[in-house]
């Protein structure tokens, strides 16, 4: 186990409550992020049971769950289950003695051939129904379809009010990603977690345990593992959107995440690119968003107006990279040639973009809040409308403060470079740019400090700048400190 101590700790203190009465837990997360590998983990050190759903009928899903618990009960006679109310009673019957997990794998699997399995699990946990009040059963569903298990206790969803632990499994963030990937040199941590992000098994299972050997094996470890038809990690993206059973027609959410990786960030961009009305996209949009493939981020400086970005790294490096040429990339041994033509492409589209996201993760999550001198109520970015001149400024890292009946308190405005090394005309257009904000009259910029994120260094004019309050310089050793 790698880094999910707080998964596991959670899991740990929900199956092991003494408290009278069965109990509902939901455990969701995206594909190859190691929740059976948790949930498998938890039913072994407490003697509990564990059920992994597959795509099928009702009936056969009912001999497969007969047949598991046969096994792990071992009655004198076999069970042979004619309905989800007897499997749901008789799982809630393993509680009898004290707690003990019971665990539902790719419940998502199940509902889509019994879709009444949710209410008859509602019923089943009904507050004064004596199988509940004499079980301590701790039933866990856990599902990869992130539309579904959002739904599942949402709105007037028949299991909402009833889970008494809610766990999403994330991907690594960066800095654990770093040190689970095997990689000291920040440089090269940033580059490989831009294209594969933070899910554990790209590591251990699709590229077999190999990773660059050092900064100047990076381009031959793309070459080897991510664009090598032999391995798992090539056509993993593709898997991804077929897995999802939301995205139906495949083609256009494609089309709506090419747009996005292409630049066109705001849904007016995006319908331009598709040639379509902005009001034909909404759906894919929507839908890409709750499968977990697309965020939206609010504009910090103007209301009403959103950007939109690929959450998942690997699909934006297929997308910018892989699928403009999938077949060259097919042919054996044309993936050096491909990725040498595409270095260029990579830095702009991929890297650029997830090493500015990775500094407002920074700001917002290990920061030191006194560099700020407050602690951020969010991290974002936007564009600045400067009425004086009728130009637009972008800002790549804007920190807000927590409001105390004023205006909200800017604490700070950056920029991220990533191959540039940055000096002194990044600090002024930063200063320029806080005149502006002053002048428009919404935030209070009396303690706006300016940050500079640079992947490549800084000129001697910015450090001595840096020795002042007003500006902070933030190198990749100090994001991954």
């Amino acid at each position: 186990m790698f880094d999910r101590e707080y998964e596991w700790g959670a899991l740990t203190r929900f199956v092991s409550d003494q408290q009278p009465g069965a109990t509902l837990g939901v455990v969701s997360g995206r594909r190859r992020q190691g929740k059976t590998f948790l949930l498998e983990g938890i039913c072994r050190a407490a003697d509990g049971f564990y059920f992994g759903a597959t795509e099928a009928t009702e009936a056969e899903s009912l001999r497969r769950v007969s047949a598991a618990l046969t096994a792990h009960i071992r009655p004198a006679s076999p069970f042979h289950f004619h309905g989800w109310a007897e499997v749901i009673d008789t799982l809630l019957e393993l509680g009898a003695r004290g707690p003990v997990p019971v665990v539902i794998d790719e419940f998502p699997y199940l509902v889509k051939a019994s879709p009444e399995l949710p209410s008859i699990i509602q019923e089943a946990l009904r507050p004064l129904r004596d199988q509940r009040t004499n079980s301590r059963t701790r039933l866990l569903l856990c599902g990869s379809a992130l539309s579904f298990m959002g739904r599942i206790l949402s709105g007037n969803a028949p299991l909402r009010g009833r889970a008494g632990l809610e766990l999403l499994v994330r991907p690594l963030d960066y800095r654990p990603a770093a040190e689970f990937w095997g990689i000291t040199d920040t440089r090269l941590a940033l580059q490989v977690n831009a294209i594969v992000g933070g899910t554990p098994a790209y590591r251990r299972e699709f590229a077999r345990g190999d990773s660059p050997t050092g900064p100047d094996d990076f381009d031959d470890w793309v070459v080897r593992t991510v664009m090598n038809p032999e391995t798992p990690l090539f056509r993993e993206p593709r898997y991804l959107l077929a897995e999802e059973p939301e995205l139906r027609d495949t083609a256009l959410y494609l089309s709506v995440l090419s747009a996005v990786a292409d630049g066109n960030a705001t849904r007016g961009g995006i319908a331009n690119y598709l040639e379509r009305k902005a009001s034909d996209i909404a759906h894919p949009i929507n839908v890409l968003e709750d499968v977990g493939l697309l965020h939206r981020d609010a504009d910090t400086f103007r209301d009403n107006r959103s950007t939109y970005r690929i959450s998942e790294p690997l699909i934006r490096f297929y997308h910018s990279i892989m699928r403009p040429v999938w077949d060259q990339l097919e042919r054996p041994g044309s993936a050096d040639r491909v990725w040498r033509a595409s270095r260029r492409r990579f830095v702009s589209n991929v890297l650029g973009p997830h090493f500015e996201q990775i500094c407002r993760d920074w700001a917002l999550h290990y920061c030191d809040p006194a560099l700020f001198d407050g602690l951020p109520a969010k991290v974002g970015h936007g564009v600045v409308h400067d009425a004086g001149t009728r130009t637009n400024h972008e800002i790549d890292v804007a920190v807000i403060g927590i409001s105390e009946g004023g205006k909200p308190p800017l604490l700070a405005i950056g920029e991220a470079k990533w191959n540039d090394t940055m000096g002194q005309a990044h600090l002024d257009r930063l200063r320029h740019i806080r005149d502006v904000i002053t002048r428009n009259g919404r935030y209070d910029t009396s303690r706006t400090r300016l940050l500079c994120f640079s992947g490549s260094g800084f000129h001697d004019n910015a450090r001595k700048a840096a020795e002042s309050d007003e500006v902070v310089l933030i190198g990749l050793p100090m994001l991954y400190a």
